[in-house]
């Protein structure tokens, strides 16, 4: 698993319910800038539309040797999911304070996936645990490094 762009906030500001793995449904030259590293899934967010889950904001730069064909950087890309899972995730969206995140966007067989997760908000008590918890193990760390 080659992972080409990972959201780092999300962890920070969500509370992960449920994981699931979804193909993008591509054009041409945008493989090939996603091979090249040319994409940020940072301020991007996923919905579901009529049955169907897109991905919106996920931003692919321009491929380097593209030539005459370009495409649109920040077009609605459709995910690719089994029903069921399309249907227990709307479910589940439906509920108030429940979102869906993108988390890692990697390449798996030759095609490219991304990673997202059903997720609740966290609060500023449960952000600030959170910084605690990392500085404690860095703490950890640092002391088993050193003895």
């Amino acid at each position: 698993m080659n992972i080409i762009s990972s959201n780092r906030k999300s962890s920070y500001l969500y509370h992960f319910i449920t994981k699931y793995e979804a193909g993008i449904q591509l054009r041409g030259f945008e493989v090939k800038a996603i091979r090249e590293g040319n994409v940020n899934i940072a301020e991007s967010h996923v919905t579901v539309k009529n049955n169907e889950i897109y991905v919106i904001g996920m931003h692919i730069g321009e491929y380097s040797h593209s030539g005459y064909a370009i495409h649109e950087p920040l077009r609605d890309k459709k995910l690719l999911m089994h029903k069921y899972e399309i249907l227990k995730i709307q479910s589940q969206f439906a509920t108030k304070g429940i979102a869906i995140v993108p988390l890692k966007l990697y390449f798996k067989n030759g095609k490219a996936k991304l990673q997202i997760a059903l997720a609740k908000g966290k609060k500023n008590w449960d952000k600030r645990e959170s910084i605690k918890k990392r500085d404690i193990d860095r703490e950890i760390k640092r002391s088993m490094k050193g003895s």
